[in-house]
């Protein structure tokens, strides 16, 4: 048995914005205008190999005038659930009551009630029509209680819808986590029996679902990573003078290359998580404006110290010559200091962000090429660019329409959470992409900053 659910409540006290939020999909409908939803939405959620539905339903309308309806055909309580069908089938109610028979309808054909209120708004009696509607239908049912802009009359909501649902719970849709999703799942199974095992499945379906998205957005973050540390951009000359007046052009075609590669792979990670229309802004890449600007390298990155400290646990000069471009010359810094020469070494690779080099072909002519990018900052803040964007997903609703403003994240103190030994796995391997270097089970070596 698939589960199902229908979404009701009065109009604009959330009911799409839940319904979204449980979905787990941003394509739903919402608006601060009353009324949004004017028809029934069926929405097919799979997850794994569990299947459940949701209905977005229209908000009741006239709830007093269709209780005084049910009342006068139904005299007893076992006769309340066939009078509501009898309101749905009836051409009458259809026409008059048109959002009232829309929003019953799949609850009498089986789904499940989670009835939407305002936590924010004060509670009053002509609710208390509606609420009796529900309960004549006879179905399983659970009330949420969605503080859209404050929890100042969640108290008294509580105590008034104690008295027409099993269960209660205060459910933000623009804030409740990955957990408290999967605990609203949950609490049916309690109460709809024949529902138990396929929920329980579904829950497992969904922890799952969360760390296959985590183990690819590793592959994604490592792909990224190796093709923005390695990539260049080159054109043949026929002269000296050819290839420098190439310059300008190889500039701009890279910076913006390397900047399409970063968006492209964002909203790969977006997708991957189910956000179709949500935006973001981020600063750009600190490449062509920036390239000897410090500061807003270690912002997105590390700061010196921290730069320092990264050398040292990749052992970047333990016996290995580093090779740093800086200001067009070549300095051969070698390991004679051991990690303070590697230290050393790492902070001085960070004044210089790209390199433009023109090189002698084999067969004549010229080369002239722009990158790789020789900071070895850069791969930290490829890293944090990607993580605040990957946090940021994770702790947003699919009901948050807002656009992101992504701000720096503290990468130092995510790194400085793990083990020691992870964190040197780390270390070395970014160490090796600033240096264009392989770096063998990247995706694994990352996923614990995922986590």
């Amino acid at each position: 048995m698939i589960p199902a659910f229908a979404v009701v409540g009065h109009p604009n006290k959330g009911k799409s914005a839940i319904v979204s939020t449980v979905a787990q999909n941003d394509s739903i409908s919402i608006s601060a205008a009353s009324g949004t939803t004017q028809d029934v939405q069926r929405l097919d959620v799979a997850v794994g190999d569990s299947r459940y539905v949701l209905y977005d339903t229209p908000g009741f309308q006239r709830p007093t005038r269709v209780l005084a309806w049910l009342q006068d055909h139904a005299e007893t309580a076992e006769q309340r659930a066939e009078a509501v069908r009898r309101f749905i089938n009836d051409p009458d109610c259809q026409r008059e009551f048109p959002e009232e028979v829309k929003l019953l309808t799949p609850i009498m054909e089986g789904a499940a009630i989670l009835y939407i209120v305002d936590g924010s708004r004060p509670y009053g009696a002509d609710y208390e029509s509606e609420m009796e509607i529900l309960r004549w239908t006879g179905q399983a049912s659970m009330a949420l209680i969605n503080p859209i802009e404050s929890e100042a009359h969640v108290d008294e909501w509580r105590q008034a819808l104690t008295q027409y649902f099993k269960i209660v719970r205060v459910f933000n849709a623009m804030q409740a986590d990955f957990e408290k999703l999967l605990a609203i799942l949950e609490a049916f199974s309690h109460i709809r029996e024949e529902w138990c095992d396929a929920i329980n499945s579904l829950v497992q379906d969904y922890r799952r679902d969360r760390e296959r998205q985590g183990r690819e957005a590793a592959g994604l973050m490592s792909e990224l990573l190796i093709r923005l540390c390695a990539y260049q951009v080159s054109k043949k000359a026929l002269s000296q003078d050819q290839a420098q007046q190439l310059r300008p052009a190889l500039e701009a075609k890279y910076f913006s290359d390397m900047r399409g590669l970063e968006h492209d792979c964002h909203e790969a990670l977006k997708s991957l998580y189910h956000y179709h229309a949500f935006h973001t802004e981020i600063e750009e890449l600190p490449l062509q404006e920036n390239l000897f600007d410090t500061e807003r390298w270690v912002a997105w990155g590390l700061n010196r110290r921290q730069l320092t400290m990264a050398a040292a646990m990749a052992g970047a000069a333990t016996g290995a010559a580093l090779d740093l471009a800086v200001a067009g010359s070549s300095l051969m810094l070698g390991a004679l200091g051991g990690g303070l020469i590697g230290a050393t070494s790492a902070w001085l690779g960070a004044s210089q962000i790209a390199e433009f080099r023109i090189q002698g072909l084999p067969v004549g002519g010229f080369e002239a090429r722009q990158g790789p990018v020789q900071n070895r900052n850069f791969p930290y803040v490829v890293l944090n660019r990607f993580l605040v964007l990957a946090d940021a997903l994770k702790q947003r609703t699919h009901a948050h329409r807002e656009q992101l403003v992504m701000k720096e994240g503290d990468l130092a103190q995510k790194i400085e959470r793990l083990d020691k030994r992870q964190q040197q796995l780390i270390h070395r391997a970014l160490n090796r992409l600033s240096r264009q270097r392989s770096v063998e089970g990247l995706p694994a070596v990352l996923t614990p900053l995922l986590l």
